[in-house]
């Protein structure tokens, strides 16, 4: 343990290497004021790579997202990129219209540029599926995407993607945080200005591929254009990307969210950018009624996740999910279905009455894009947490974009049998069963909270969920290892894990109810909701939350 001294001479050091005068101002003054307790917070130790690569708070110090620590992280990936035989290949960077993610962006172009890598810059903020494309049809070495997703205003991050256009996995993870462990004195890493700005064509390629994969011709041009959609990119960057691949896929206009159209940092209109929060969807729905639409899609700030909303109901990740499967396996189309451990069992079903191969990953669409095999290659995937990938020939990443195309697809075909998407949601549940899921989200501010809880689950699990006997596995014993327990007995099955993004326990809920007809489908999501409810209570006292 570290005395105030000892936080004040780090501070002090950091100050002095730090190459942006904005932040190092801003440690000065914690210094001047003598304010440990802030100081305490952004010194306590660097960002790791998570799910997600860096991801973190905007401010100075080691704890935080800044002109230093992006320099770093970039000559750290700069060098291990080298040491595996990657030296003077290629980088693209690109960057969502948060607070200084241009800057960022520029920043790891200059460091990898003097580093000796051939840097690509994407001309404007794009959608992070564009980015992951990019790597792949640049023939690049490595992708870096500044980006916090959905995370609050105040937060930005640091994706690192590799020559196959997929987010990092270990080992590469922790030997890159190495690499940035040993990067010297900020100020003394090298910049070059020998970096390029692409065109716009990098986007126009990655739309004409996504409306090439999705063959929207296979759906009578007469029906695309009927369909009305609400839409609305959260005030992030997704709208223009949108709009160009519904119109060269032959859809009418997209009616959208004026108020959140345009990027905007500071988020305005929401408590939290992420379409799964409560109430982040309300303007979407309002406008949904306005004008009758068939359908309404939601994009997140980044636009590699999107949600759903059909006969004025938010649908879960995970019926968005096996909707989209369903689809795709009625359109004929075969290879590996997958989805994340924490999402819903019903995509397994799905596939096995199809004859197609499924697979469970870890949680995290690092490990969902890698499924599949030489024989079976991956045609979908998708977590309940919103992320869909329909076109992973296209983005090897999820990609709410493709996803938006894939479901007013979808919806149009419905529309024109006078259907919905719920409508076919209900007929798949008469078919397999009602797949009811659902979370217990708790946000913390004390992270000893969520590995206390996690400890008092390991030592003393329930016996029954639901008054069923259920078999406890603790997955961190698995290969790879996930920090998760899981409960599962019949026709019931919790997981429990940390969020790898964000300062949260989740515990990811799902019952069975059988549906003896179509006119049993009402009192079956009854009973299924009622059964969430107790589960979040079991749950909650088996947590001590």
């Amino acid at each position: 343990m570290t005395g105030p001294d000892d936080l004040l001479t780090r501070a002090r050091a950091w100050a002095a290497d730090d190459p942006h005068a904005g932040d190092r101002a801003e440690v000065e003054a914690l210094v001047a004021a003598g304010d440990e307790a802030e100081l305490a917070r952004r010194f306590t130790g660097p960002l790791t790579f998570g799910t997600a690569g860096l991801r973190g708070p905007l401010r100075a110090g080691p704890a935080g997202m800044n002109a230093a620590v992006v320099t770093r992280a970039a000559a750290g990936l700069g060098s291990w990129l080298d040491a595996h035989g990657h030296a003077g290949g290629g980088v693209v960077i690109g960057y969502d219209a948060r607070h200084r993610s241009d800057e960022f962006a520029h920043t790891s172009a200059a460091v990898l540029s003097a580093a000796g890598f051939a840097v690509q810059v994407l001309p404007r903020p794009l959608p992070t599926p564009v980015l992951s494309y990019a790597v792949r049809h640049l023939g690049a070495v490595a992708g870096v995407m500044v980006t916090a997703s959905h995370n609050p205003p105040q937060d930005n991050g640091y994706k690192v993607y590799l020559a196959d256009g997929a987010q990092l996995v270990p080992p590469a993870d922790r030997q890159i945080e190495a690499a940035i462990a040993a990067v010297g004195p900020a100020r003394a890493v090298p910049l070059s200005d020998d970096w390029l700005t692409l065109g716009d064509d990098v986007e126009a390629d990655y739309v004409a591929a996504v409306v090439d994969a999705l063959q929207p011709g296979r759906v009578r041009l007469a029906d695309r254009q009927h369909l009305r959609v609400a839409y609305t990119a959260m005030h992030g960057v997704g709208s223009s990307t949108t709009r160009r691949v519904f119109e060269a896929a032959g859809f009418a206009p997209l009616h959208a969210v004026a108020q959140q159209d345009r990027p905007d940092p500071a988020f305005p209109t929401v408590a939290f950018p992420n379409p799964e929060e409560p109430g982040a969807v309300d303007l979407l729905v309002d406008l949904a009624v306005q004008v009758d639409a068939h359908v309404a899609i939601a994009e997140d700030p980044d636009a590699d996740r999107c949600s759903v909303v059909c006969d004025d109901r938010q649908l879960t990740g995970n019926e968005v999910g096996v909707l989209l499967a369903d689809w795709l396996l009625r359109r004929g189309v075969r290879g590996t279905y997958a989805r994340s451990l924490v999402s819903g069992s019903l995509l397994g079903e799905l596939a096995r009455a199809h004859g197609v191969p499924a697979e469970e990953t870890p949680t995290g669409f690092k490990w969902i894009i890698r499924a599949g095999s030489a024989q079976a290659p991956l045609v979908f995937g998708y977590e309940e947490a919103l992320g869909y990938a329909v076109t992973p020939s296209v983005a090897h990443d999820k990609d709410g974009v493709s996803a938006a195309l894939a479901v007013a697809l979808l919806a149009a075909e419905l529309a024109a049998e006078g259907r919905t998407l719920t409508d076919r949601l209900d007929e798949l549940a008469v078919e397999h069963g009602l797949y009811a899921t659902g979370q217990l989200s708790v946000r913390v501010e004390d992270l000893t909270r969520i590995s206390d809880a996690m400890a008092r689950l390991r030592s003393a699990p329930p016996a029954q969920l639901l008054g069923r006997d259920v078999e406890v596995t603790d997955l961190a014993e698995s290969d790879p290892p996930v920090d998760a327990v899981r409960l599962r007995g019949e026709g019931v099955r919790v997981i429990v894990r940390p969020s790898g993004t964000e300062p949260k326990l989740k515990a990811y809920l799902e019952t069975v109810v059988p549906v003896p007809d179509r006119a049993g489908v009402a009192a079956a999501r009854s009973r299924g909701a009622d059964e969430l409810d107790r589960l979040r209570a079991e749950m909650s006292a088996a947590l001590g939350l």
